[in-house]
């Protein structure tokens, strides 16, 4: 991997390996200046302190990082740099940048700052580009509003962005609408029309959450060569732990509206000072980590930011406060470091943290999983609960408005073949556009597929017969849902939406129902007396907890599960994924887990298919094919997937995919990972002419079942 890594970044500089360290020294004065920022809104509830106290200090050429869990602060700080915060803010403070307070300057004073010492770049790149316009005359627009540039050198200008950040063939792609470019091409020319006038600052929210891990690779190296031309000073907002690791010199967490501890990047991932930052850091699974523990999850939610209690308030979710936490909020105190490097926390307790604990003591103990109900068996011995055989499904394409004709056919999913057995977890991972979802749609369905057969606990669906028999089976089969809020009645108390599925198989008792009702809300971790409220009373991760219960009323044998925690903040992500595992321990499920985040995958799975424009290119035991992957796009997915740990992120070797996945509709034989794959372009023409003209069986060494699709692997 890392000589295919290293050969792949020798073709596609200045974006491969050299492109990683570009960490800026910390002298000279701050280009921005932030003092005691504070942001409030009014409500019904209240006046709500969003933002209360931040202070940070921004260096040319360095990045910082702000981290936090939702309603942190995060973006509201951001926002209120720009100028971007509606009328009814109350903003206090100061914000100096190059010397100029910016606080009190109207809209269109503002507007000359913005796009020219000030740039943004937004989570969503499609509302971030107006569709009627090309790309191309945004970008211009973006350069002659604040310089006075003639059309044609402002175009050249443009052209020449467009190719720095990394757009093939920009000259013709100029003339472009936002629509006809993928979601992180979308975003690159957002970068683009970010660095057009070379801001001083470049400010990153969520700059790669809508987008897929391989091109999330791809937009963080655009942003370091961003910063490296510019020169700029880059915050960088994300929850992603990962991302700050390997992008950020500096990082800031945030909570309940203020810092609460800030350092040099190494220190601060080394060293944390903060229960809240210790929280985070133990709640996030890691790609690299083999040894399955439990994740450490921080209970509780964030405080309301109306009427706070005096005293720390992270006090209700720390377990290492004492009566001192709760007389006054701390103020952040030096706990390392010196001059512009010093480390900060806001914590009465942060000289007694050592390494994560307080005097030898884990200041998040570890939970305890319990163990299978079962003993071990043997794979190969047990039963098979789930099993798809050359399955495919294609979807017409249409021409025409009122006589439509069908013109060609969208190739979804192609000769999928899966096996799920007993008490396992099978993890199907893959791009947006793979095919994961409408396998899930296919099982889902169960109708007998266009091509193949699926089986369901034994049971052929083909043989089916009537709803009657189609009920039955859905028993053994249910489906978490990836939106915890979307996926349940907000019309029906919880009682009601865990009481439906008995119903609909046929239980009428409502005092079994209601001892039913009870032992599912226990086992999710809820409290039973709770039932009798709507969805609305609870927050994210207790509402998929509820969609959790729902799925295991009837007693299935396997549970789909479409993303369950990717709407999740990490603190409560890791809340569910412990008890995904727990249930599957105590019940001996089996689970069918589809997830883009593959640390995630690395933790819970037991096997796992990667899949890309439809087929299988690789499955295998999930520590088998993480450790050794076999197949050029699984390579270019695990090295894509960022580590929190600085150190491991600066070492590591990235494979960039160029391009962007080719259209479904097209079934001529061959590789369809040729026009994107690094090992392609170190192979001689007969090789290459192979993978053009033949598809590739998924095979093995016959020695396992780690299997892959390509040639020459």
């Amino acid at each position: 991997m890392s000589e295919l890594a290293s050969e792949y970044s020798a073709q596609n500089a200045p974006f491969g390996r050299e492109s990683l360290i570009l960490d800026a020294p910390l002298s000279g004065e701050p280009i921005l200046t932030v003092r005691d920022l504070e942001v409030s809104f009014p409500s019904e509830a209240g006046t709500v302190r969003a933002v209360r106290g931040v202070d940070l200090d921004l260096y040319p050429g360095r990045t910082l990082g702000i981290v936090g869990e939702s309603g942190s602060g995060k973006s509201v700080t951001s926002m209120a740099i720009m100028g971007l915060l509606p009328e009814y803010a109350s903003i206090k403070g100061s914000i100096l940048l190059g010397g100029r307070e910016l606080l009190g300057l109207d809209d269109k004073e503002m507007s000359r700052v913005r796009g020219r010492e000030l740039g943004m770049i937004f989570q969503d790149p499609l509302s971030s580009l107006t569709p009627i316009f090309t790309v191309g005359r945004q970008i211009v627009e973006a350069l002659q509003i604040h310089q006075q540039l003639p059309k044609a050198q402002a175009e050249k200008r443009a052209v020449e962005l467009l190719d720095l950040v990394g757009i093939p063939n920009p000259k013709a792609r100029f003339g472009a609408f936002p629509h006809e470019f993928s979601g992180g091409m979308r975003q690159r020319v957002v970068i683009a029309m970010a660095i057009a006038n070379d801001p001083a600052v470049i400010i990153a929210d969520e700059p790669t959450t809508a987008l897929d891990v391989t091109v999330q690779a791809q937009i963080l190296d655009v942003l370091k060569v961003a910063r490296r031309e510019t020169g700029a000073a880059v915050v960088l907002i994300t929850h992603d732990l990962g991302v700050v690791a390997g992008s950020a010199d500096d990082v800031m967490v945030m909570y309940a509206g203020r810092p609460v501890e800030r350092g040099p990047v190494d220190e601060l991932f080394t060293r944390p000072r903060m229960p809240y930052t210790i929280g985070l850091l133990g709640a996030v699974p890691r790609i690299d980590a083999r040894e399955r523990t439990p994740l450490v999850p921080i209970s509780g939610n964030p405080p309301l930011l109306v009427d706070l209690p005096p005293g720390c308030p992270f006090v209700p979710r720390c377990p290492a406060s004492i009566d001192a936490c709760s007389a006054e909020e701390p103020p952040l105190r030096l706990v390392g470091g010196s001059g512009l490097a010093e480390h900060t926390a806001a914590c009465v307790r942060a000289h007694e943290i050592d390494d994560g604990a307080i005097d030898g003591e884990p200041v998040f103990p570890v939970p305890v999983i319990p163990e299978a109900a079962h003993p071990a068996i043997a794979r190969a011995e047990r039963e098979t609960v789930l099993e798809l055989q050359g399955v495919s499904k294609t979807f017409p394409l249409l021409k025409g408005a009122l006589l439509k004709r069908r013109v060609g056919s969208v190739h979804a999913v192609v000769d999928v073949d899966l096996e799920i057995r007993t008490g396992e977890t099978l993890a199907l991972v893959g791009e947006s556009g793979c095919g994961k979802t409408t396998t899930l749609l296919e099982i889902m369905n169960l109708r007998p597929p266009e091509k193949g057969t699926l089986t369901v606990a034994g049971t052929d669906v083909a043989t089916l017969r009537g709803r009657a028999d189609e009920r039955a089976l859905r028993r053994d089969i249910q489906m978490v849902f990836q939106d915890p809020m979307g996926a349940l009645d907000p019309r029906l108390t919880v009682f009601d939406i865990l009481a439906e599925p008995l119903q609909a198989a046929g239980e009428d008792d409502r005092k079994v129902i209601a001892a039913r009702v009870e032992e599912l809300m226990g086992l999710v971790g809820l409290d039973p007396d709770q039932s009798d409220r709507f969805p609305t009373a609870f927050s994210g991760g207790q509402r998929q907890r509820i969609g959790i219960a729902r799925a295991l009323a009837t007693n299935p044998r396997v549970v789909v599960l479409d993303e369950p925690v990717s709407a999740l903040d990490v603190s409560i992500q890791a809340g569910v994924i412990n008890l995904l595992d727990g249930l599957k321990a105590k019940l001996g499920l089996s689970y069918l887990f589809v997830a883009h985040d593959l640390s995630v995958v690395r933790h819970i799975s037991d096997r796992v298919a990667v899949m890309y424009l439809g087929r299988i290119v690789e499955i295998g035991a999930v520590d088998a094919v993480f450790e050794d992957p076999q197949h050029p796009y699984t390579q270019a997915l695990l090295s894509a997937i960022p580590v929190p740990d600085p150190q491991v992120e600066r070492t590591r070797e990235r494979i960039l995919l160029r391009g962007d996945v080719p259209s479904p509709t097209d079934a001529s034989p061959g590789c369809r990972f040729v026009g994107r794959c690094p090992l392609h372009l170190t192979l001689d023409e007969p090789q290459r002419e192979r993978c053009r003209g033949e598809t590739p069986a998924l095979t093995g060494d016959g020695t396992s079942d780690h299997r892959n699709a390509c040639h020459y692997r």
